[in-house]
């Protein structure tokens, strides 16, 4: 079986991992010209963390977790209003037991990967054939059985396959400004959190190699076109000046941060996850935006059943029918947002966000502890089946 996967971020790794115990030759095109550094903080939950076990990635994940204490919201002199450690609900709180830089992550899947697949940077798919014929920007026909678009939120396998993009992918009322900055020292492992009036939230939450993550956040439903870097600060600068707390600082920051990413806060849904021999996965097929908190361990999830399913099927078909079923229910429970949604997150007036800081100082005890216990439980909202096809890899 020859497959195609587009995305070379971390579903499409780990689904070339798993194929590869399957037989199959697989092929990962990625359009960014090398692996991305860095990036946000993600996390491995429920679930997920049973099938980083089963890849024996669980020492590397591990060595490379961030070592955060938990998440405290703060005003804007810096006083804790409320905080909710690491070890919260089981390791499954807002801040999970195992975070990792999303790069790290990333580069852990391309090595264990780097030997059995081949990866093409640099590249994308231009045109996808009836036939399972595939052109690249780059040049060049190619003939797959299968095509995976594990190309995230704005994936462009879902675009030539299933129909522009906005048939599947749902703003959920705010956008985010994402870039490192340097550790300010006074973090003590602490991802702080700060509201300000008018739907803004601000963030900074430390990182192993000395630095720190910042995060803006604003509330709108203003749909912005393609605007260069320089216009997109200046918007961020416009809606947070006078926010107050570190802002400022982060704000004069921003312009000489190398990875600085800023984009809609965005939900995809996706009734059926494959047409012809083309599927989608993770982000791709099925997102409930950053607000869910469950994209990465969704994407490593979806990956081992996607592969278990192929591997089990006499047909492409029947595997991405059985894929769909396996998670459908998880899928479900995993891009559910939060109680409250975007509003919850960011609110507007004084009194919304003294109620934010009283929900949280509330979790820990009944009854909200057993609403966000089951909020946070449905990292393990599915019974992963055991693929004998994948269960080793095989000689040769």
């Amino acid at each position: 079986m020859r497959v195609l996967i587009s995305g070379a971020g971390i579903a499409g790794p780990a689904l070339a991992f798993w194929l590869h115990r399957a037989g199959a030759e697989v092929t990962v095109v990625e359009q960014a010209p090398r692996p991305r550094p860095g990036g946000q903080a993600v996390d491995v939950r429920g679930a997920a963390r049973t099938v980083v076990e089963r890849m024996g990635l669980m020492p590397a994940v591990r060595a490379h977790r961030g070592d955060e204490r938990g998440v405290a919201l703060v005003d804007a002199r810096g006083h804790r209003l409320a905080a909710m450690p690491a070890d919260a609900f089981g390791g499954e709180g807002i801040v999970a037991e195992i975070e990792i830089a999303r790069g790290d992550l990333s580069r852990i899947l391309l090595e264990a990967t780097a030997d059995t697949a081949g990866y093409r940077f640099g590249d994308r798919i231009s045109a996808l054939h009836p036939d399972g014929r595939v052109t690249f920007a780059g040049g060049g026909t190619e003939h797959f059985d299968v095509v995976v678009g594990a190309d995230g939120v704005h994936s462009g396998v879902r675009a030539l396959a299933f129909g522009p993009e906005e048939r599947f992918v749902r703003p959920v009322g705010g956008y985010g400004a994402l870039f490192t900055v340097p550790d300010p020292g006074d973090l003590g492992g602490w991802f702080e959190m700060y509201n300000a009036p008018g739907g803004r939230v601000a963030g900074i939450r430390p990182e192993r190699t000395g630095t720190a993550k910042a995060m803006l956040n604003f509330r709108s439903r203003t749909r912005y076109g393609r605007l260069a870097r320089a216009d997109v600060q200046r918007l961020v600068t416009e809606r947070l000046t006078g926010a107050g707390w570190r802002v400022p600082a982060l704000l004069a920051a921003m312009p000489a941060a190398d990875d600085f990413h800023f984009d809609s806060i965005e939900r995809v849904h996706v009734e059926r996850w494959a047409r012809g021999r083309v599927v989608l996965l993770g982000d791709a097929g099925y997102c409930g935006s950053p607000l869910a908190g469950l994209g990465t361990s969704m994407s490593l999830v979806g990956a081992y059943v996607l592969a278990g399913e192929l591997a089990s099927a006499a047909d492409p078909e029947t595997a991405f029918a059985a894929y769909q079923a396996q998670m459908a229910a998880y899928v479900a429970e995993g891009t559910r947002l939060p109680p409250g949604g975007m509003a919850a997150f960011a609110p507007r007036s004084r009194a919304a966000i003294r109620l934010r800081a009283l929900s949280m100082r509330s979790m820990s005890r009944w009854p909200m502890r057993q609403v966000l216990a089951r909020q946070f439980g449905k990292a393990e909202a599915i019974t992963l089946s055991t693929y004998p096809a994948i269960a080793a890899v095989r000689p040769g």
